[in-house]
């Protein structure tokens, strides 16, 4: 490495020196006390397992669809520890992973699923303001922006298809000099910014709002309390926990990536490891420096990408690029701290933006993505019915979720809706193979990724065989 470059890459670490291993979002001071764990039995009509957003919107909106409808939520450990607690905060509309997968996977069904993604985000901002959730919502649009010319091209192609297909409403296509008056990096050349789409939230507060409206409507809540078996008694379920049960006429698992209680959903999702960066607030100065004026998220045109936002203090959340698969699929504590991503991660920053060099990060962490194969959720209903799960989001699950919530209950109340009708809600994705296939095709398939990203997106042999058979990943 030649001494300048050794200088800058010093540099980068220096920004580091103070930054905490930890979740930004959860250190807030508005953190609530957890809830008694369980400790007995209990019965209920609905049992809903998991206390991040598949499981709060599912209680939630039990309660709201019939207030009588007896509901307990279990978690683990604590409302939105993990996943919900640790994300980026964008809240999107796609149920889809995005148009581009959507469309590829459900053409047929794109505009419906479109549709149903807008109603979605809706819903989330009405519930935002009944149930007076303070979780910094703001109705930014994100722009994906292209950081090499061969992805400007491929963004203006993309938008022309939008276009043609009655896509495009509300996406609009920037050039350089249009993206870089919204946001100003030397290395944006392009961008599409979907105006109305995303929203940015807190999205720890976000989790311990929803908890809070759960309980005001009457939702039974259990924190520390794992869910550790789950078998037919009588007419209905029966959990069991560490100091106790509950027996409940129905379930709705939302666990995502930890180990669903029905052992055959497992081989359907698989962990992948995201890490982020989170800045000290910027200057008055500092932020005139970039722009950045509407707030809106970002995410940059790369297979490795990096997605990016403000959040209300105006510190610059900074994530993504590294995607790792531990061998086996396991999920544990001390994959959450990475530094050598974090490392990296600063050196793309300040490539991003040469103009808040000094700038300091104060937390850098990471965590588990439920990843399935094609990289939105999957559905399913198992013990006559009278259980039903949600998971695979991958990583964009803040404003699914909530979709996801309402098909569970759709499909254990047993009624044909537009979203039980749906082939994605009716169809699952391919399951992973077991060890060693899972880590060495995962394994092919990120250095397949990258290299494509080195040679203008060309996808080689294994890319192009992984597109033929559904499971081909772009960004």
């Amino acid at each position: 490495m030649a001494p300048s470059a050794m200088s800058r890459k010093n540099d980068w670490t220096k920004s580091l020196s103070e930054a905490q291993p930890v979740p930004y979002w959860l250190e807030d001071p508005g953190k609530p006390h957890p809830e008694p764990a369980l400790t007995g039995t209990e019965t209920c009509d609905l049992l809903v397992v998991g206390g991040g957003y598949s499981g709060l919107w599912t209680a939630l909106n039990a309660k709201e669809r019939d207030p009588r409808r007896d509901v307990v939520l279990l978690e683990g450990r604590e409302v939105g520890w993990a996943a919900s607690g640790r994300n980026g905060g964008f809240c999107a509309a796609s149920l889809t992973h995005g148009l581009a997968n959507g469309l590829a996977r459900w053409p047929d069904e794109i505009h419906k699923l479109e549709e149903l993604g807008a109603r979605n985000l809706d819903e989330i901002e009405k519930a935002v303001a009944r149930h007076s959730l303070d979780c910094d919502f703001e109705r930014t649009g994100e722009i994906d922006v292209a950081t090499e010319t061969y992805q400007a091209w491929e963004l203006r192609d993309w938008h022309r298809e939008l276009q043609d297909k009655g896509l495009a409403d509300g996406i609009d296509f920037l050039d350089a000099e249009a993206v870089r008056e919204q946001v100003d990096s030397p290395t944006f050349e392009a961008g599409l910014w979907d105006r109305r789409g995303v929203a940015m939230v807190h999205p720890a507060k976000l989790a311990w709002g929803l908890k809070r409206a759960c309980l005001a409507l009457g939702v039974r809540i259990h924190e520390h309390t794992p869910a550790l078996t789950l078998k037919p008694y009588g007419a209905g379920m029966a959990v069991r926990t560490p100091y106790g049960a509950v027996r409940s006429r129905q379930v709705a698992l939302g666990t995502n990536i930890f180990p669903n209680l029905l052992k055959r959903v497992r081989a359907y999702t698989v962990p992948v490891y995201d890490y982020a960066l989170m800045t000290e607030p910027l200057t008055a100065e500092q932020l005139a420096s970039i722009g950045w004026q509407n707030r809106q998220g970002l995410g940059d045109s790369a297979n490795q990408f990096h997605y990016f936002r403000l959040s209300a203090d105006n510190r610059i959340l900074w994530g993504g690029y590294d995607a790792i698969y531990p061998y086996g699929g396991r999920v544990r504590r001390e994959y959450d701290d990475r530094p050598e991503t974090y490392a990296k991660l600063a050196g793309h920053f300040f490539t991003c933006f040469a103009q808040l060099e000094g700038v300091r990060f104060t937390h850098a962490w990471g965590g588990a993505i439920d990843t399935c194969s094609r990289f939105s959720a999957f559905f399913g209903t198992a013990h006559q019915g009278k259980v039903a799960y949600a998971a695979g989001y991958t990583g964009l699950g803040v404003g699914a979720t909530r979709f996801g919530a309402d098909v569970m209950l759709d499909l254990l109340a047993g009624e044909r809706t537009e979203r039980t009708e749906l082939e994605m809600v009716r169809k699952k994705p391919l399951p992973f193979p077991p060890e060693p296939l899972a880590w060495t095709g995962i394994a092919l398939t990120k250095w397949s990724l990258a290299r494509a990203d080195a040679h203008a997106g060309r996808r080689n042999l294994w890319l192009r065989t992984m597109d033929k058979l559904g499971l081909g990943f772009d960004s």
